[in-house]
């Protein structure tokens, strides 16, 4: 075991060890001193017109190696209503869809700084608390399939799913009432296979809470519209396979069988490619999702639930 010398330093050895494990502390300091510096500067610069698409650039480029960087953007003097104003100055370009490669990015960068502070403990609920996400909804309302679109609502579901990560009601409770089930399934309707994931692991993390699975099966209507999408899902996989995508389709089934109202309409309406051999190359390397589904199908072929299940709606 190495001693740290407790003489003054002209007892210091030789080879210098001792200054430059002082030297490397200081300098760790000073290093963080100054990324402290340079991320106050750029929050400062979000309220200048002028510096702001650079100040985004560098904040969503660095914003790991900034610490705390939610709580200096939460507090600081109008960064959040300047983060704000970047989101709706492109309303205008949602509908009729006209939306620049260029937009798409500025505005992805102002998004991922609402990430940051939606992902933070500190921040998480006075965020939920101001109704910011309300602003992030327009643009997951949109069903255009071009690039700065697709962006677009991808950034978007990051920061909703930031939120979801953790485990809480009030989160839950929020969205459901803010209507966040019918714009996740219509990205699992349009988008790209990255955002349909994502989509639907916010869709699974709802209804993995008990508020959220009483929400979607108090109804036939909720419940049959979440079916579909799902079922429409199920059989796109069957030609484009995606293991990840498929892992939550199949949690989501998984927690809905877990009602019992649900769980009698998904003996009649679970896709046979869940109960065939289909996807078993697709999952032969995830014995997680291969569990969840044998449990799925094993929740299905026991006695049926005391209750009445749901009719389907009479379709228009």
């Amino acid at each position: 075991m190495v001693t740290v010398p407790q003489t003054p330093s002209t007892n210091t050895p030789s080879n210098g060890a001792g200054s430059s494990v002082s030297n490397g502390g200081t300098g760790a300091l000073a290093n963080g001193e100054r990324k402290m510096q340079s991320a106050e500067q750029l929050v400062q610069d979000l309220c200048n017109p002028d510096l702001r698409e650079n100040a985004l650039l560098e904040l969503s480029k660095k914003r790991e190696q900034f610490e705390d960087l939610a709580l200096l953007l939460w507090h600081s003097f109008g960064s959040i209503a300047a983060l704000l104003q970047e989101i709706i100055s492109i309303y205008p370009f949602l509908s009729p869809p006209n939306l620049t490669p260029e937009q798409s990015n500025r505005v992805c960068n102002a998004l991922a700084l609402f990430q940051c502070v939606a992902s933070h403990p500190d921040t998480r609920m006075l965020f939920l608390n101001a109704h910011i996400p309300l602003y992030l909804y327009p643009f997951l309302n949109t069903t255009s399939k071009s690039r700065p679109f697709e962006y677009l609502r991808l950034t978007s579901l990051g920061v909703i799913g930031a939120l979801v990560k953790i485990d809480d009601t009030d989160i839950v409770s929020f969205l459901l009432a803010t209507e966040i089930i019918p714009l996740c399934l219509r990205t699992m309707e349009v988008g790209s296979e990255l955002s349909k994931t994502v989509a639907t692991f916010i869709l699974q993390k709802i209804l993995l809470d008990d508020v959220g699975l009483t929400y979607v099966c108090a109804t036939p209507e909720r419940f049959f519209a979440v079916g579909r999408v799902l079922g429409n899902m199920v059989a796109a996989l069957s030609e484009q396979p995606s293991a990840r995508l498929l892992k939550h389709i199949i949690r989501c089934y998984l927690r809905l069988s877990d009602n019992f109202r649900a769980n009698e309409a998904l003996r009649n309406f679970l896709p046979d490619m869940l109960r065939d051999a289909t996807f078993s190359a697709c999952i032969r390397e995830d014995p997680t999702t291969r569990r969840w589904l044998q449990q799925l199908l094993h929740n299905l072929q026991g006695p049926l639930p005391p209750r009445p299940g749901f009719e389907r709606p009479q379709e228009n």
